[in-house]
């Protein structure tokens, strides 16, 4: 039981310095926020609900994993390098596609709610 502790202090430590540190998180954290209380506001359905946590978290997640591959070759290459530049432009890529698809999963959703 105390492993599952521990776990989850390491994983609220990240989830703390993510908060604290990486503005683009904060600003998806933002973006999501809104997102929950139009969910309520318009009384989606409930598979409309699952489909927009899904599309938060999927975003959220992807920018964990960016978060991560960046400073880690931050730490393993702290000078200019090429190479560093390209992987960094490849996950900021990765996750512009995953804002994109949560957007068209947002419209497609609210559609209907702001055009009655």
């Amino acid at each position: 039981m105390k492993k599952l502790k521990d776990s989850f202090k390491f994983a609220l430590s990240g989830l703390k310095e993510t908060l604290i540190y990486e503005r683009n998180f904060k600003i998806m954290i933002i973006i999501a926020a809104v997102v929950v209380v139009a969910m309520f506001y318009f009384t989606t359905s409930r598979t409309e609900k699952a489909v927009l946590f899904a599309a938060i978290f999927t975003v959220l997640a992807i920018e964990l994993v960016n978060t991560v591959i960046e400073r880690l070759l931050d730490f393993l290459e702290p000078a200019h390098h090429e190479q560093v530049r390209i992987i960094k432009d490849l996950m900021a890529a990765i996750v512009l596609v995953t804002c994109l698809g949560a957007i068209i999963i947002g419209s497609i959703v609210f559609w209907p709610y702001f055009f009655k």
